[in-house]
């Protein structure tokens, strides 16, 4: 629900299309994820795949962004060792009675906050315990599984497959990509573009990474400022507090606070900080 109105957003796509989107599209889902304990080993898929098997046009690529880390948090990419669909099919079997069997299969890295990970379609990975991850991702839920457990939830057939034959179902999954080389995939460096006393802008994913999304990074402080250029586009307030400015508007903000920027106000209003606050927008698919 729109804040300060018993309006839906999606009454408001619906009825304002051309204020809130312009000529473009908002296709892409953003998410704040917690993990308490180890999530199931996961795989999304291409967009051929999703083509071919769920008349979709979109895959599932995703972003991590690690905001908050506790104890050990560990994330997970790629299997450690080569496998093959066979090997993977019969420990899952195995994983009904031997809950841990998987355990060890995938590669964990030692997170800390500030990380930057891009999970392309066919990778396998598993967000670990103890972390908080600001997720981008393409808009679906193909999410398949291969897994028994979650903790001591058991995973039903139709969750793991979600509707797929189980051998079409670990067909996603890029077998090819294990160990050192599957981490090194899925790291993203971030980029400084602006670097000034009081404002930075950091790319955290750009086009060229993926056509799926964009992510960046804005730190204001000390009176600094930057022009939200580019809507429609999701912003969070991840740290601090700060204001947004326009033509006879003005509204403070602080940490926690997210909002969706309309294609009528791209190069209209501007970010700026007192004391400091870092921003994170999140922008479509390349248009």
């Amino acid at each position: 629900m729109v804040k300060g109105t018993d309006l839906f957003f999606d009454d408001l796509l619906r009825d304002y299309k051309e204020e809130l989107l312009g000529d473009r599209k908002y296709d892409c889902l953003v998410k704040f994820l917690d993990s308490a304990i180890r999530l199931p080993f996961q795989v999304h898929p291409t967009k051929d795949f999703s083509r071919k098997n769920f008349n979709s046009e979109y895959g599932k690529t995703e972003a991590w962004l690690v905001v908050e880390t506790r104890e050990n948090a560990k994330l997970y990419f790629g299997f450690k060792d080569k496998i093959d669909k066979a090997r993977l099919a019969a420990l899952e079997e195995k994983s009904e009675t031997e809950k841990d069997v998987m355990g060890n299969l995938l590669y964990g890295v030692d997170v800390k906050v500030g990380d930057v990970w891009l999970i392309k379609a066919g990778l396998i990975h598993a967000l670990g315990a103890g972390c908080t991850v600001i997720e981008v991702q393409e808009p679906t839920d193909f999410t398949i599984q291969p897994e028994r457990w979650c903790g001591d939830y058991h995973i039903s057939y139709e969750e793991e497959y979600i509707g797929l034959d189980k051998s079409t179902a670990l067909d996603a999954i890029n077998y090819d990509i294990y160990g050192d080389a599957a981490v090194a995939y899925a790291k993203v460096n971030p980029k400084i573009t602006v670097n000034t006393p009081n404002y930075v802008k950091e790319e955290l994913i750009t086009y060229k990474d993926t056509p799926c999304f964009a992510e960046n990074r804005h730190v204001v402080k000390n009176g600094g400022s930057f022009v939200m250029d580019y809507a429609p586009s999701v912003y969070i307030c991840l740290s601090g507090d700060a204001v947004i400015k326009g033509e006879n508007y003005e509204r403070k903000i602080k940490r926690g606070d997210y909002f969706y920027l309309p294609f009528v106000a791209e190069n209209k209003f501007t970010v700026t900080s007192d004391t400091e606050a870092t921003l994170i927008e999140c922008l479509p698919s390349k248009q």
